[in-house]
């Protein structure tokens, strides 16, 4: 998968420009003159954890959506603000450093399972890395030929960041992980290793963007450097069982391709007039 994610990054950095220059040469009459525009863009993106962290040392790759806003001046500075949502990474260590011995193994290493409420049958309980960010960023697009718009899109952000264990259990089948706010239990809490901080973040990548503006899009490289810290209060099992206030902050850092539509909100029409003679 790694190497998969890693192929496509390069793929997608390097011929990028070289597409849209073979795109942009079908209206070789039309041009796109700089200007102040708003717009949102959802986007998707896959990425790699790298670090010591606490982030990098639970989790493996992951999936994230995400929406951002962007105000671009008519000199193609950007500023952004966004939220992003990331989902699907398995977990990179054993059952009984996440909910001690409480599971019963299935099959080395792979499947465990909790007794349920009723203590008369066995339930398979998953479990997968989430995190969440938003914040702002600034950039700056530079244009490779006429469509001023387009371009090189260079972006450096800070934000918020949390990440934890998700375990699926809604319906709070399993007692000693129970969440149920309404009646005070918060058993979960002290298993789900949730931890927050600040974080930096980059993009490198190009903007297409569109004489028909909603059919606009960007694609590129983001990275991310995350300093985040447990913040429940308490760990109950693993190697960072206690209070969580003697644990140090550090470092845990994602990198993947990101991808995003642009859904344009308004745009300052400027116009251009050719004189021929």
């Amino acid at each position: 998968m790694k190497k998969t994610i890693i192929c496509a990054l390069l793929f997608f950095t390097v011929l990028s420009p070289v597409f849209s220059q073979e795109f942009y040469r079908r209206d070789i009459k039309y041009v796109d003159t700089a200007t102040f525009m708003v717009w949102a863009s959802p986007n998707f993106s896959v990425q790699i954890p790298f670090g010591k962290g606490y982030l990098a040392t639970t989790f493996e790759h992951n999936y994230s959506i995400g929406l951002d806003f962007t105000f671009k001046t008519k000199t193609n500075w950007t500023i952004d603000v966004g939220f992003n949502y990331m989902f699907g990474s398995k977990i990179k260590k054993q059952c009984k450093d996440v909910v001690g011995d409480m599971a019963i193994e299935i099959v080395k290493d792979t499947t465990y399972a909790f007794f349920s409420g009723a203590g008369n049958n066995l339930v398979l309980l998953a479990w997968e890395g989430r995190y969440w960010n938003f914040g702002a960023s600034f950039g700056k697009i530079i244009p490779l030929n006429r469509w001023k718009n387009s371009g090189l899109w260079l972006k450096f952000g800070m934000g918020y960041f949390g990440h934890k264990i998700y375990f699926n259990d809604t319906k709070n089948l399993f007692p000693q992980i129970a969440l149920d706010k309404k009646k005070g239990i918060y058993y979960r809490y002290g298993y789900d290793q949730h931890a927050s901080g600040v974080a930096l973040n980059q993009f490198f990548g190009y903007l297409f963007m569109q004489k028909r503006r909603a059919l606009s899009f960007y694609a590129g490289i983001e990275c991310w450097e995350i300093f985040s810290k447990p913040d429940r209060g308490y760990i109950f099992v693993g190697e960072l069982k206690g209070k969580t206030d003697r644990l140090p902050r550090k470092f845990s850092g994602l990198v993947g391709f990101k991808i995003g539509w642009v859904l344009p909100f308004y745009e300052k029409t400027r116009t251009t007039t050719l004189y021929t003679f």
